[in-house]
């Protein structure tokens, strides 16, 4: 009887534990939620860029974030503005590009300089605009050194499009756009663009009108085509009143058409 009770109680405890154990394994292991710990879905648009897209992309954005909105207030020349940003007006000097002299005090203007002013003051007066600075912020005469931004596009790398402008200035540390200004002045310079139409005019330390070479038109000397002359011999006048209709009155010697039945007083000159 003592055998049978010890039996029963070890198969019900036995019961127990194996209830616990079944118990503990269904809740110390939940399933994890499929938002709290997975990384966050690409949309449509993201998923379908290459690395190199996206790259360009936060490179874009963390640009943006770095401009100052500004207003144009002038323009001074086609890489020089004024302009009022945080409350204060300041001249700006366009980085990277150069374009040619147009109020240079010891230069005269220089070709292509006025186009260039024109289109900065046509696509830029007026304007509200985003200045993007590189490492250091200012020249030695204290102007800002600036990417400058109109409509979305860098107003810099759009003289450059034009070839009103030359990649110049490369003083590092500012050269973060170096590398995309150099494509696009080769694509004008292979064009023929603005400066690049001409030939010798833009060296290496700037703009040389007078190293251009001038071909001048070459002008056909004029053909001069001579009325055959006809001698007195075969010129005949039957009487003055023919010479006169003729219009060749009067008629000195040795001139076509004099004779002397024409010439009645002897003087040379017949039909006087």
């Amino acid at each position: 009887m003592k055998n049978k009770l010890a039996l029963l109680s070890s198969s019900m405890l036995l019961s127990f534990t194996l209830a616990a154990c079944s118990s503990d394994a269904s809740t110390s292991h939940p399933v994890a939620s499929a938002t709290s710990t997975s990384s966050p879905i690409p949309t449509a648009s993201e998923a379908t860029k290459t690395p190199s897209q996206q790259s360009k992309s936060a490179h874009s954005q963390s640009a943006q974030a770095n401009r100052l909105s500004a207003t144009i207030l002038s323009v001074t020349d086609g890489d020089t503005m004024k302009i009022k940003v945080n409350g204060k007006n300041e001249t700006v000097r366009l980085l990277l590009v150069d374009t040619p002299e147009t109020k240079h005090p010891n230069k005269p203007v220089q070709p292509f300089g006025p186009e260039a002013s024109a289109f900065a003051k046509k696509t830029l007066e007026g304007k509200n605009v985003q200045i993007e600075m590189d490492v250091s912020e200012r020249d030695k005469y204290g102007r800002l050194l600036v990417y400058l931004w109109v409509d979305g596009k860098m107003f810099n790398e759009m003289l450059l499009e034009k070839g009103l402008a030359r990649v110049a200035y490369v003083y590092p540390p500012n050269v973060k756009y170096v590398d995309p200004f150099r494509e696009i002045q080769k694509k004008a310079q292979i064009a023929g663009l603005g400066i690049w139409s001409i030939e010798n005019y833009v060296q290496k330390d700037g703009f040389h009108p007078d190293k251009v070479k001038k071909t001048q038109p070459t002008i056909p000397a004029p053909v001069h085509t001579q009325s055959p002359t006809a001698s007195s011999s075969n010129i005949q006048y039957k009487n003055c009143t023919d010479a006169r209709a003729a219009g060749v009155t009067p008629i000195y010697e040795g001139q076509p058409g004099y004779s002397r039945k024409l010439d009645r007083d002897g003087d040379g000159v017949a039909c006087e």
